[in-house]
């Protein structure tokens, strides 16, 4: 016998089982319970007193369904028929586990070093201010997810099988409790470790992964995929080749203009980090002065609409940290990464407002890429504005409303420092006075979210791919180059790490019926 049902639970119960399983056999009928499963777990704040909300499955006289684990199923693909891989993110490394699961041999290529050796790079722009173009918090292995943070929570849910993904991900090491909590998260300091275990996963099976390894140009002949070069020298032949480059690869939209391979713009989104000291979330949240020592970090998600465009929070990392994300001298870009505990006093979150094809004031049709020059310009702009190294222009939040500089700045969680600079004079006038409105309609929702205790941190600018690379919907394939598979973000097609996952998994099925 089995039933499936919904109990609540006091912060302080949740982890009791054995209250649990009190409230689910009171709420059935049951005279008792020989199993228990909990399917789904979230919080609800909604009202005055914080509870979980748990969707649980309960059986008598019967064993619940286990889960086939999917690793043992692999097949060993060595000599193969091999596919091209470049990028090892999450699209690159779910569609190498994909190809293998389909016959397939998969051959990675990375530009950046491995999540060990990245360490070195994210120390060096961290502590010296140094920018590899190479190996830095978007490229390596594992892409922009492994350091930032590691969020797992997705709408994709018509894309593909997002609990394949979740289960691979706990059988390279991953808590099983992201199969459970509706917002999952594994924490940076967790991720590098499965990462690497996805790795030997594809190397044990027969797959290859090459670090250090860039694509410096695509063989095409008659329109038709021959192959690849790596660091300028090795020609690597092949038929299809997914590129699964994340939204930062620059060089690869250039080389791609440069071959004549159609690619589009596309609209994004560009702002700045806010970042609050935790408590104040923890209080508009959960509506307690101190937060229950059973209630995570609170996060939050807001939108509003400023003359018709959105504005709104992305990347919200609750107890978490701001980090220098750019990929080349030159520039500041910041984004935000979590810890597993999530236990910094501090709170970020991306604050961005929409950036239109028609904002760019330029024929898009010749010239795909003023999306991305136009957020090379700003982030420029911004490092202009600093004294040479990785520190961040900053404002108070009030004093960026206000428009005046900030005679000093709260306490941060960003590592190579903040400078008090005019923040709204740093970006497009438009911007600012979207980012200023819509903080405005904040503050009459939440009063003590607009406070002087925030820092406003230019530049968020790396929300998604401002270039599209156009395929078919059926094939996956590019819509003029034969056996050439954009894949994910740096195509336009994702947007986190479990729907570039799904895209990598799409990607490599229909290489697998295509063969």
């Amino acid at each position: 016998m089995y039933q499936e049902l919904e109990i609540t639970a006091l912060p302080e119960e949740v982890q009791d089982l054995g209250i649990i399983r009190r409230k689910a056999l009171d709420k059935s009928g049951w005279k008792k319970i020989d199993h228990l499963h909990v399917r789904k777990r979230s919080i609800d704040a909604r009202q005055r007193k914080v509870v979980y909300r748990l969707r649980v499955q309960i059986y008598l006289d019967e064993l619940p369904p286990k889960a086939p684990l999917l690793l043992p199923s692999l097949p060993n693909v060595k000599g193969k028929k091999t596919v091209v891989i470049i990028g090892a993110g999450p699209a690159g490394y779910f569609a190498a586990l994909e190809l293998i699961e389909q016959g397939l041999k998969p051959i990675v290529f990375e530009r950046g070093h491995s999540v060990q050796n990245r360490r070195k790079s994210l120390r060096d722009i961290q502590q010296f201010g140094i920018v590899d173009s190479d190996s830095n918090y978007c490229f390596g292995e594992g892409g922009a997810g492994t350091y930032s943070d590691g969020k797992l929570y997705t709408r994709s849910h018509k894309r593909g099988k997002i609990a394949k993904v979740l289960q691979l991900l706990v059988e390279h090491g991953a808590h099983p409790d992201i199969l459970v909590d509706a917002h999952p998260h594994i924490g940076s300091n967790k991720l590098p470790r499965i990462i690497q275990a996805i790795r030997e996963t594809i190397e044990r099976h027969g797959g290859e992964v090459h670090f250090e390894s860039k694509m410096t140009d695509l063989i095409i002949q008659n329109k038709e995929i021959q192959g690849v070069i790596i660091n300028g020298t090795d020609e690597i032949l092949c038929q299809q080749v997914i590129l699964a480059t994340g939204h930062s690869a620059r060089d690869i939209y250039l080389l791609l203009a440069q071959k004549k391979v159609k690619i589009e713009a596309k609209p994004f989104a560009l702002g700045v980090r806010l970042e609050h000291p935790q408590p104040i979330i923890d209080e508009i949240q959960y509506k307690q002065k101190n937060r229950s020592e059973n209630l995570p970090a609170a996060s939050y998600n807001i939108s509003c609409q400023v003359e018709k465009r959105g504005v709104f929070s992305f990347c919200m990392c609750p107890g978490g940290l701001i980090v220098p994300a750019a990929t080349a001298p030159g520039e500041i870009v910041v984004n935000g990464m979590s810890l597993s505990r999530r236990d910094s006093p501090f709170a970020n979150s991306g604050f961005v407002t929409e950036i239109r094809l028609t904002d760019l004031h330029e024929n898009i049709l010749d010239n795909p890429l003023a999306g991305m020059e136009f957020q090379q310009k700003v982030e420029q702009k911004v490092f202009a504005a600093g004294d040479g190294t990785q520190k961040a222009p900053a404002q108070r939040l009030t004093d960026f409303v206000e428009g005046k500089l900030s005679n000093t700045l709260p306490d941060s969680s960003y590592i190579p420092g903040l400078l008090s600079r005019r923040v709204d004079e740093l970006l497009p006038d438009f911007i600012t006075q979207h980012l200023r409105e819509g903080l405005k309609t904040f503050k009459k929702k939440m009063p003590t979210y607009y406070t002087q205790e925030a820092n406003v941190v230019a530049v968020e600018s790396r929300t998604s791919s401002p270039v599209r690379i156009p395929r078919d919907r059926e094939t996956y394939q590019h819509i003029e180059i034969k056996g050439l598979y954009p894949c994910a973000e740096g195509a336009g097609y994702a947007g986190g790490i479990v729907s570039a996952a799904l895209d990598g998994q799409n990607v490599a099925k229909a290489i697998a019926v295509a063969k």
